[in-house]
């Protein structure tokens, strides 16, 4: 066994290091106090609906997964367009994509109350349940995901003989069937992101924008006040949106970004070593995130400058450790492209300016949010006119830096000379930014269990010092969520663009597979295993005076839009039904807003599962048929210029609507700390509403599209086969006219 075999045991033994480490810091949260009974009874309402939430959005995506997969058993066995493993690495990835968000939302609850009720002795020890349990999800999630991938490249590659399901794989082949294989498990890691991610996005938001409409601007009460019916249901969806659903959104594209890479290592000719070196540099990875995990702490009354610093410690250092470790790996797997080092770093450096950029515009501690906040003294239309804006200007530096980024790891990776060894350096950078993902997630999934700590701290009525010091974590959750959305969306381009070039591979599959072994480039005839990229973009007219191309890149430009708007739509339509059964609460339940009766919780959380199961279905469908529908009527030009469009404006529109909430809801903490007057005045009711109007964007709309740009990546590589068959109806009635 050669040492590129050997090494390759890093990634399965770094995925059990990380699951072990989350079990550990489970372990030691759970041995920590829940509190006194009232804050025990309260987390026990969470957990509840949140557990009941996803039981039932489980249920609804189960039916459609096996619908799916068969679907595919179908294309694969009957129509022999699609490789046989598909279905089975469709649902792999799926359940555990699921299984991670469930085992974070699962430890986000847990966690809450004992975060409110370490706040009642230090900030530093709220902080390290919060930020450990948070530590959980990020563990958790690379764990699986590289576990996944693990176990399928040993049983695609070691356990099985060359003849598979009756097809001979000749060996020279046998790395490009290996990758093109893995890739499909991605789109059931992607499939049930998106339904987590809008259906999560929908139920808390809805929850959220009810509870604040009616409880704070109508009835004047304070956020998480117990005698809000909604504010149970809007500390659910914290969980259910922003733990599970961020977590199987990074799950996806940590998975896609190795997985696209491997693809592009065998087409740029490295090899089994192109596949290897991706898959342990997340091995590695999961190192330096456990490493930067025990780094974070802070001193007592640490101002949130102080409280991000001690954050962004841990990162740095992540950082830094997988930078060494990728130098090394390099040189023992791929010394004959040693620049692949400089996309590696180029990723890394992407993903951490990225991560400043979105924390300059929406933490309190800088200009922009200080801006929104004073806008408020004028009313809520400047307020919104001001996050519109710091929305807008902040989509400059992500947009500047992902651009050099694809130019340098293109560069770095020889890709000028090479477009193939080119594009794998892009996909190797997206690896790059998301080898940390072990830590970067965990101060992402930390948000949520400070916002719910804050929330049990209210509705138990804890001294105002404990909510001092909830809020101040809370606040600082806000940021890293912000943080994490800006890396999520970043980290999404780079993989989309990776993906697309993996796109080119899998049409070399569906050819293969439909008995062609040649392509006709002009005067020459190539065979389609020596043909490159540049080669199949000739064969099938990708060039932007192709009309297809161009009809494709307007429709993908709009999808983005069109998606945006059927999801804040959705949650507008969840939000009103909250608010008229809070209303009716508030009418009908005596002495309800006076603190003597009793709310009816659960009332809210049903409405709002409801309504998150019924709303989440047509945008996800939405995602899953269009690159199929355009498939079919424009041919693979049109799909590449639909992906193109999508990730294009849906980049762009992402990091508006996450910077723009973040900018919105941080104002309105700033105010209820004091400035402008503190809570209750005019100016504080004006940036409530900019925070909810916020509230879709940076939670439910903004977060989805990066899914969305992968998912139609993702759809398109699993139906390029179906495609090449019987696609480009307006080529064939355009030969017929001609």
């Amino acid at each position: 066994m050669d040492l590129t075999n050997i090494l390759f045991y890093l990634a399965p033994m770094g995925s059990m290091l990380g699951l072990g480490f989350a079990y550990y810091f489970y372990k030691q949260m759970k041995k920590k106090s829940e509190g006194d009974a009232s804050m025990k009874k309260i987390a026990m309402y969470v957990r509840e609906g949140a557990i009941a939430y996803l039981r039932q959005q489980y249920k609804v995506v189960g039916i459609f997964f096996l619908v799916a997969a068969g679907l595919f058993s179908f294309l694969a066995y009957y129509l022999k367009v699609q490789n046989q493993f598909v279905p089975f690495a469709f649902l792999t990835g799926g359940f555990f994509s699921a299984l991670a968000g469930y085992l974070g939302m699962r430890t986000a609850t847990d966690a809450s109350a004992r975060t409110t009720h370490a706040a009642k002795h230090s900030l530093n020890s709220a902080l390290q349940i919060a930020f450990r349990s948070g530590a959980v999800m990020g563990l958790t999630v690379v764990g699986l995901g590289l576990l996944d991938i693990s176990l399928w490249f040993m049983l695609l590659n070691w356990f099985i003989d060359k003849q598979i399901f009756g097809l001979v794989i000749p060996q020279v082949e046998r790395y490009h069937f290996i990758t093109t294989t893995m890739l499909s498990f991605s789109v059931g890691a992607s499939l049930q992101a998106l339904f987590a991610r809008v259906g999560g996005g929908i139920y808390t938001k809805g929850a959220d924008v009810g509870a604040d409409l009616v409880g704070k601007v109508e009835a004047g009460i304070p956020e998480d006040d117990p005698r809000n019916p909604a504010v149970i249901a809007d500390n659910v969806g914290d969980n259910v949106g922003d733990v599970a659903g961020m977590g199987a959104d990074l799950y996806e594209s940590y998975c896609g970004s190795i997985l696209a890479t491997a693809a592009l290592g065998v087409a740029a000719g490295f090899g089994l070593k192109g596949i290897i070196l991706p898959m342990v540099i997340a091995g590695l990875g999961v190192v330096a995130s456990i490493i930067g995990i025990f780094a974070v702490h802070t001193k007592e009354k640490a101002t949130q400058k102080e409280l991000l610093k001690a954050l962004n410690k841990g990162i740095t250092l992540s950082a830094v450790l997988i930078f060494a470790f990728t130098f090394l790996l390099t040189y023992l797997i791929l010394p004959e492209n040693m620049g692949v080092i400089g996309s590696i770093l180029t990723g890394l450096v992407v993903g951490i300016i990225i991560g400043k950029s979105t924390e300059y515009y929406t933490s309190s501690e800088f200009k922009p949010v200080k801006d929104v906040a004073e806008s408020s003294q004028t009313g809520p239309a400047t307020v919104i006119i001001q996050g519109m804006a710091v929305g807008m200007i902040s989509t400059v530096i992500p947009v500047v830096t992902i651009g050099v980024g694809i130019i340098a790891s293109f560069a770095f990776a020889g890709g000028f000379s090479s477009i193939g060894k080119g594009l794998y350096g892009v996909g190797i950078a997206a690896v790059g930014m998301l080898s940390t993902l072990g830590i970067t997630l965990s101060t992402d999934a930390y948000g949520p269990i400070a916002d719910n700590a804050g929330g049990n701290a209210e509705m138990t009525k804890q001294k105002a010092f404990v909510r001092e010091r909830t809020d101040a974590l809370d606040a600082l959750g806000n940021t890293t969520a912000a943080t994490g959305k800006g890396f999520a969306i970043g980290s999404a381009a780079l993989t989309a663009m990776a993906l697309i070039a993996a796109y080119i591979e899998e049409v070399k599959a569906g050819l293969k597979m439909a008995g062609q072994t040649v392509l006709k480039v002009g005067d020459k005839v190539i065979e389609i295993t020596s043909a490159n990229i540049i080669d199949f973009m000739n064969v099938y007219n990708v060039h932007l005076m192709n009309p297809k191309v161009i009809v494709g890149i307007f429709i993908g430009a709009m999808l983005a839009f069109a998606f945006c708007a059927m999801t804040m739509r959705a949650v507008g339509r969840a939000a009103f039904a909250i608010v008229l059964e809070v209303r009716r609460q508030f009418k009908q339940i005596k002495g309800l807003l006076k603190g003597k009766g009793k709310a009816d919780y659960a009332s809210c959380v049903k409405i709002s599962t409801l309504s998150a199961q019924k709303e989440m279905m047509f945008p996800s469908l939405m995602a899953v048929l269009t690159p199929v529908v355009i498939g079919i009527i424009l041919g693979i030009p049109g799909v590449i210029g639909l992906l193109m469009g999508a990730l294009g404006s849906g980049f762009v529109l992402a990091v508006f609507m996450a910077n723009a909430g973040g900018a919105w809801d941080n104002a309105k903490k700033y105010i209820e700390q004091g400035h402008y007057g503190g809570k209750g005045k005019a100016n504080h009711k004006a940036a409530v509403v900019g925070d909810t109007v916020g509230d879709p964007f940076k939670d439910t709309s903004g977060p989805s599209l990066n899914i969305l740009i992968k998912l139609m990546s993702m759809v398109s590589v699993i139906f390029a086969g179906l495609i090449i068959k019987y696609g480009d109806i307006v080529g064939k009635v355009g030969e017929k006219i001609k």
